[in-house]
């Protein structure tokens, strides 16, 4: 279960769907040999397409993610749940009045949608990209206020399924918590990212236009840290998996996140429901 690095795998492979947060940095640096994990695949001919649950569309990335440590010449290309939900604002399936709630770093996917962003009374739905303030707020900070929206009826769109992330040594709560808020209270709720499937399927062509051919299933592998959302969404699309256990589930899986205990590994994908390939501490050659 426990592999000592990808490079024990990587031959298996010709391309990798890689989740960012928890697994190439947490919210302020890269984690030591992610980079050159990634840059040792790509320079055996394979490519890799990260994968991630940000809310915001993926063009805003890539500056972001030099600063924290991830050149550009590591991966091919990037696909968010940012990507998809503007593609669904910008259809008007659900209308052109939208109430928006998450911070002002997430407005840029409204632009060339043609939606407006307008007051809670005022909208035909509500998208969430996380917390107003996720330093300090989570769920039940909107417990009151969907309680009144869900008795209207607006659905909600949710552009990061993701319950909770790590922002240095803290975790901090995502979009995925309020939509699951507003789920148990009765409302409608859409999501965009993984675990849902029509993100992979996005992933499947952005994967084949840089190989110039399709890419077999069975010679994708996923990486991520969340057991509900990379783990489970690969299970659900048919591609292996493999479990990084620094990440979001550190403590569960051992007394230190650098040196995890495989019966708890091995617990912790169980009581998920999901299964992996291997797993290992930190994303390194």
């Amino acid at each position: 279960m426990l592999i000592p690095g990808l490079s024990a795998i990587a031959d298996n492979y010709d391309a990798l769907l890689c989740d960012v947060w928890g697994v190439l940095h947490n919210g302020k640096k890269a984690y030591p040999g992610v980079p050159q994990a990634l840059a040792n695949f790509r320079a055996k001919g394979g490519h890799v397409l990260l994968l991630s649950n940000a809310p915001r569309p993926s063009d805003a990335l890539p500056a972001m993610f030099e600063n924290l440590g991830i050149p550009h010449d590591v991966y091919d290309g990037i696909l968010t749940s940012g990507d998809a939900t503007r593609l669904c604002l910008a259809s008007h399936e659900l209308g052109t009045r939208c109430y928006h709630i998450g911070p002002d770093r997430d407005l840029a996917l409204f632009d060339q949608t043609g939606v407006e962003r307008v007051g809670e009374n005022d909208a035909d739905f509500i998208l969430v990209t996380g917390p107003f303030d996720d330093e300090v707020e989570g769920p039940e900070d909107y417990r009151t206020q969907f309680e009144r929206l869900t008795a209207r009826g607006l659905p909600l769109i949710c552009a990061n399924p993701d319950i909770v992330v790590e922002r240095g040594e803290r975790h901090i709560y995502c979009a995925g918590a309020l939509a699951r808020l507003y789920d148990e209270l009765g409302g409608r709720t859409i999501y965009f990212g993984k675990p849902h499937g029509p993100v992979y399927g996005i992933a499947r062509e952005r994967l084949a236009g840089f190989a110039g051919k399709a890419v077999p299933d069975r010679r994708i592998l996923a990486i991520g840290d969340g057991p509900l959302t990379d783990i489970k969404g690969a299970n659900d699309t048919g591609i292996d998996a493999l479990f990084i256990t620094g990440g979001i589930a550190a403590a569960d899986c051992g007394d230190k996140p650098e040196a995890p205990e495989e019966p708890r590994v091995i617990h912790v994908l169980e009581r998920a429901g999901v299964s992996a390939i291997g797993a290992m501490p930190r994303l390194v050659w």
